[in-house]
């Protein structure tokens, strides 16, 4: 028998200076059995990192061809495809031909090191595509926060990420690896 997914609720306030958003987002996250709470809390991070309307969780680590989080358009096509991990290039490449944006938030210490070593140069042709890393310290960290029911504040300013549960704090950069056209 498969194990099911286990359900978390999350109260997310973001206020993006770079982007002039403000607002709260009530989430329910749907953690496969499979999914450490450090790579949900990441999506989280790339859910503010990308709040607007539309927005929303993909099926997750037992779904292929899904992303972590995209947004699509009323007809149904997708807009913006948002990844988390370090992921297959083959899959990032499927992902730049169905969205007119992708972002991959790359975590994971020093494997990200390497992997960006070895895929870095194919991945630098998809002018689409946009790659960030996200310290190993700051995800680790994240990771504490995660409970079945949270209340998130986030502020993101030039590309600092200062992430708070109660009196918990985690503040981090998010550092650029590949934009897009570059």
């Amino acid at each position: 028998m498969a194990l099911k997914s286990t359900i978390f609720k999350a109260e997310l306030q973001v206020s993006d200076l770079d982007r002039g958003h403000y607002g709260t987002h009530a989430l329910t996250i749907a953690r496969h059995p499979s999914e450490t709470d450090e790579r949900m809390m990441v999506r989280i991070v790339a859910f503010a990192l990308h709040a607007r309307e539309m927005l929303s969780f993909g099926k997750g680590l037992s779904s292929e061809g899904e992303p972590a989080l995209w947004r699509k358009d009323l007809t149904g096509a997708v807009e913006d495809w948002i990844e988390v991990g370090l992921p297959d290039p083959r899959e990032i490449r499927k992902a730049c031909g169905r969205s007119p944006r992708v972002s991959l938030y790359a975590y994971g210490g020093r494997s990200v090191g390497v992997w960006w070593s070895q895929n870095g140069s194919e991945l630098a042709r998809l002018g689409n595509l946009a790659v960030f890393e996200l310290p190993p310290d700051a995800t680790s960290s994240l990771a504490a926060l995660a409970a079945r029911t949270m209340s998130l504040q986030c502020t993101i300013q030039e590309g600092h990420v200062w992430f708070a549960a109660g009196d918990a704090a985690v503040a981090f950069e998010v550092v650029a690896l590949k934009l897009p056209g570059s």
